[in-house]
């Protein structure tokens, strides 16, 4: 059984419908918490209940909440619903995020708008919100070291420029830089606030790059340790962030990425 480091905390996990938000959530109920199942729309909310009723199977605690997270009411009625019911929120994994990807000359403001929205906008509304209460609320010390915790989902491509994916990589860019800031601003609160950037993972929105053993086989070469990654991968960093044994990290963004920002094209010489 798993150890319980969540115990009693409150946890919303944004896009928690499928793919590493719903591994994510999985993790974070296995330890304890109560999860907020986040997805955008009625048409996820079959796969968000997928991923209560496995939470649930499994002993968890939680619900599913539609909310898109680049509305900013939506944002601010999903965290007072959260906290009328659960009296708190302690956790927050800023998980949401899409790509449009398009060659740049041929990018519409509407790609660039919409990825920007939800995947950078929508963190910093909901980050927002999560302070706000974390500092309302202060350090509960039977829960937690730390007055509450928010975790950003970049990607390596806060760092890997990404030729087609402007708009991808520009919202991971301001993630990493949003998160460094208020990190900054709030540690004196006891408020941690770190990112996941994830390499290449198994999930549904790179499907292609992974589904044929070829395509596999392309995505190594830019992956050092030789393996793609899993949801359970970045689930299991997710857990070490939100818990107390992380408690001295912050501002900081972990790659769990099996060597993709190595630059495996210099590995021999260029």
């Amino acid at each position: 059984m798993a150890e319980k480091k969540l115990q009693n905390q409150v946890a919303i996990v944004t896009g928690a419908s499928s793919g590493i938000g719903s591994g994510v959530a999985k993790a974070l109920a296995a330890a304890g918490a109560t999860v907020i199942v986040n997805h955008p729309a009625t048409a996820t909310e079959a796969a968000a209940e997928i991923t209560l009723a496995a939470i649930k199977a499994e002993g968890g605690t939680g619900i599913t909440f539609q909310c898109d997270v680049s509305r900013e009411e939506a944002v601010k009625q999903m965290f007072a619903d959260v906290i009328t019911q659960f009296g708190t929120v302690d956790i927050l994994v800023n998980n949401a995020g899409l790509q449009r990807d398009a060659p740049f000359d041929e990018m519409t403001l509407e790609q660039w708008n919409f990825v920007l929205s939800v995947n950078l906008t929508g963190q910093f509304l909901c980050a927002r919100e999560a302070i706000r209460e974390f500092l309302r609320r202060g350090i509960v010390p039977q829960k937690s070291k730390a007055a509450g915790k928010i975790i950003c989902m970049s990607s390596v491509h806060e760092v890997i420029p990404w030729s087609g994916h402007a708009n991808y990589a520009a919202s991971k860019g301001g993630i990493m830089m949003m998160m460094k800031s208020i990190a900054q601003e709030f540690a004196p609160k006891k408020i941690r606030i770190n990112s996941i950037a994830p390499g290449a993972i198994k999930t549904p929105i790179n499907h292609d790059a992974w589904a044929t053993p070829q395509a596999e086989a392309k995505l190594l070469e830019l992956i050092p340790y030789q393996r793609v990654g899993t949801v359970e991968d970045i689930a299991a960093a997710a857990l070490w962030l939100a818990s107390d044994d992380s408690d001295y990290v912050n501002g900081t963004t972990l790659f769990v990425d099996g060597g993709m920002t190595l630059y495996p094209g210099f590995s021999e010489n260029g």
